[in-house]
């Protein structure tokens, strides 16, 4: 199916301890997973493919006119999810970069994945990502808010020293909130599932640390808003109210 230079792939299980079957809950008519999907290929990057272990959420994608494969049960991250469909979906090879958008990310802006992914212009970068500057006060104390620790190397564009859940870095300045989408050359992605969990990775608990501890370069577009991230059922039924126009 891969007939372009980016691959879009989306990680969806049905397996959420706090929002069981999160992916096919209904907002505005549509499962969730289907609005993510259709904010993925607005961005017009390349082809966009669910990436699942469950029969209910692929029937519910190929309902919708979009497409799915599927993946092991026993993945414990969306990026191996993700290298798993790769090797179905392109076999050949022939997309150099592969974005991994998160299945529960129902405001994602389509512009935003094109920013991820228009990082990777640089040759010196092996994955990009996005940020946003914290603008609410309690974020920047909250763990749950993962911040990224940056230094400047182009107008709207960190280099990644860190990520953490503390309050960091210290002194003057912004905080930039971590938005985990990702856009990885295909060897970068190779490398990085082939490695094993690293120190910090299991300190933190986020797994981009282990990208960053092998020493592999990780930088951000700095974009304006932080898309809705639905974990639980107050999360949802915001994301019903965003997208219900209410």
């Amino acid at each position: 199916m891969a007939d372009s230079d980016v691959l879009i792939l989306i990680p969806a299980r049905m397996a959420s301890t706090r929002l069981p079957g999160k992916p096919l809950a209904d907002i505005a008519g549509m499962p969730m997973i289907v609005h993510v999907l259709r904010r993925a290929e607005a961005a017009e990057l390349g082809p966009v493919v669910v990436a699942t272990d469950s029969p209910e959420i692929a029937a519910a994608v190929e309902h919708s006119g979009g497409h799915a494969v599927m993946t092991r049960n026993d993945h414990t991250s969306g990026s191996d999810r993700i290298f798993e469909a790769l090797g179905k979906v392109d076999p050949q090879g022939r997309s150099a970069i592969i974005v991994n958008v998160q299945g529960d990310l129902p405001t994602l802006s389509p512009d935003d994945v094109a920013a991820a992914v228009a990082v990777l212009a640089d040759p010196d970068v092996d994955i990009g990502t996005l940020a946003a500057e914290i603008k609410k006060s309690e974020e920047r104390t909250n763990p749950n808010v993962v911040k990224l620790v940056g230094s400047p190397v182009a107008p709207g564009r960190l280099r990644a020293l860190y990520f953490t859940r503390a309050t960091a870095p210290s002194g003057e300045g912004p905080l930039y909130h971590h938005i985990g989408l990702y856009a990885y050359r295909r060897a970068a992605l190779a490398r990085f599932v082939a490695l094993p969990p690293s120190p910090l990775e299991r300190r933190e608990r986020l797994e981009q640390l282990r990208a960053l501890e092998a020493g592999m370069r990780i930088d951000a577009a700095i974009v304006e808003t932080v898309p809705l991230g639905v974990d639980t059922p107050e999360e949802l039924a915001t994301a019903r109210g965003v997208l219900s126009g209410r």
